[in-house]
């Protein structure tokens, strides 16, 4: 990772362990701060070393062997053979709903994750071209921090939740001490953090899905694959919904599996597929 990656990665964190030390403030004042502090610490050291193990227990993924899956060990065979990768974990999803993601903290601890649906729905270059994509943010080195984020973002969610409670507490009680609060401030801070972290999540990887694209393509030997697999996951999503699908983790799939109407898409945590796609068809 060059040094740029690195500074957008610490200010990314940054700014997502401040929004827990604000939350920590409102619920609980200078207290609550501390408390903030020390959980923060705790969450940035354990989203480091566990948060792939997080997020594939948090989707009930199965590691698969060779035995069990051999179509799709002998593709990433082949791909991680052209990248010059070491080959990641192999994991299924049980989701009808056809989508991918990668995670780990490093290429040499990287896992990739499909579903079910996934492998149903795709021929072998449709499916050869969603492993490059996700590879492609294994040797990119988007893999720790996505994972780290989409672990992070979900303690934000919880808190948030939490000051939501306070605020109604807090407001059927009267009370506003230093100990706590404002319950119009806690209900608002409810509100306003997911959104916050969803907009940190945005500058992580709306720019990043198409440089893994591009990465993915080349890997996979031309683009085709990946453009019509992006092609059919966008119409199979839309029937199919993802049944275990979390915001918090929303980022790190190869499409978006949270539907939405036009004005929620500005918010995506993705780029417009149509666009990924004419970009693909113009290599």
């Amino acid at each position: 990772m060059s040094t740029k990656n690195y500074l957008k990665t610490a200010l990314l964190l940054g700014l997502l362990t401040g929004l827990i030390l604000v939350l920590g403030g409102l619920l609980g004042g200078r207290g609550g701060v501390i408390i903030a502090f020390a959980f923060a610490a705790v969450m940035n050291f354990g989203s480091y070393w566990f948060s792939d193990k997080i997020v594939l227990r948090m989707y009930r993924a199965q590691a698969v062997t060779p035995q069990q899956a051999p179509r799709l060990h002998a593709i990433v065979d082949g791909l991680v053979a052209r990248a010059g990768l070491p080959k990641p974990a192999l994991y299924l999803i049980p989701e009808a709903a056809p989508n991918a993601f990668a995670t780990g903290r490093n290429p040499q601890h990287a896992a990739v994750a499909v579903t079910e649906g996934m492998l149903r729905a795709m021929d072998e270059e449709e499916v050869a071209g969603v492993i490059a994509h996700e590879l492609a943010h294994v040797q990119n080195r988007d893999i720790l921090i996505a994972s780290v984020a989409a672990t992070i973002a979900g303690a934000i969610g919880m808190l948030a939740h939490l000051a939501q409670w306070g605020a109604l507490l807090g407001g059927m009680g009267g009370r506003h001490d230093e100990r706590g609060g404002n319950p119009i401030v806690l209900l608002l801070t409810a509100l306003l953090a997911p959104f916050v972290a969803l907009i940190i999540q945005l500058a992580i990887s709306r720019s990043r899905e198409y440089a893994a694209d591009a990465t993915g393509a080349r890997i996979a030997g031309n683009p085709h694959g990946l453009a019509r697999a992006l092609e059919k996951l966008g119409a199979l999503n839309k029937r199919v919904p993802m049944r275990q699908a979390n915001p918090a983790t929303a980022h790190l799939f190869i499409v978006a599996p949270l539907s939405g109407g036009a004005f929620l898409q500005l918010f995506s945590t993705h780029p417009p597929l149509e666009e990924r796609i004419r970009r693909l068809r113009g290599y």
